[in-house]
């Protein structure tokens, strides 16, 4: 490419955004931007193990993360370091803004997992949803949130999971 010609952009920084301010900054592989959907890979971004009791995340394990530009959530494959599927951890969001490098996602509290056998569906921190008060600042954002999370529960409960969604 001549020194006049744009790069490709293959790194991205996902910027997470909770309550105004950033919980999480970490960078990531740019697999995939369609216009709509954007898909990046990254290590575990968390300091040590997260053991949720159901899961457990930690060094070495690999997220491929699938962001929208239109949806309120984004879905998270979850690998072990030896490559065996976890499962899934959705996160209900604002639509996704790439922003330059910056794939900035606001989290709106509620979370969703689904086990790589699909016999563990759960609905997370809907407890925080309730106190965050979104329904009282913004209720057509909260109806949003709610309405993602019954999506992602309907998906999770398919026997074919998240595939088409993620293909």
């Amino acid at each position: 490419m001549s020194a006049n010609s744009a790069e490709p952009v293959n790194r991205l920084e996902v910027v997470l955004v909770k309550a105004g301010r950033t919980k999480i900054r970490y960078p990531a592989e740019l697999l995939h931007d369609d216009g709509v959907r954007i898909a990046v890979r990254a290590p575990w971004a968390g300091s040590g193990v997260r053991d949720f009791g159901f899961v457990r995340f930690e060094p070495g394990d690999v997220f491929t993360e699938y962001y929208w530009r239109d949806r309120w959530y984004s879905v998270k494959e979850v690998r072990a370091a030896d490559g065996a599927v976890k499962g899934w951890y959705c996160d209900v969001t604002r639509p996704a803004v790439l922003s330059g490098t910056d794939l900035v996602v606001e989290d709106l509290d509620l979370d969703l997992w689904r086990s790589a056998d699909g016999r563990d569906v759960r609905r997370l921190d809907e407890d925080e949803f309730a106190e965050s008060g979104l329904g009282e600042t913004d209720p057509e954002a909260a109806s949003a949130a709610v309405a993602a999370l019954d999506t992602l529960e309907a998906l999770a409960a398919r026997k074919d999971g998240f595939t088409q969604l993620l293909s």
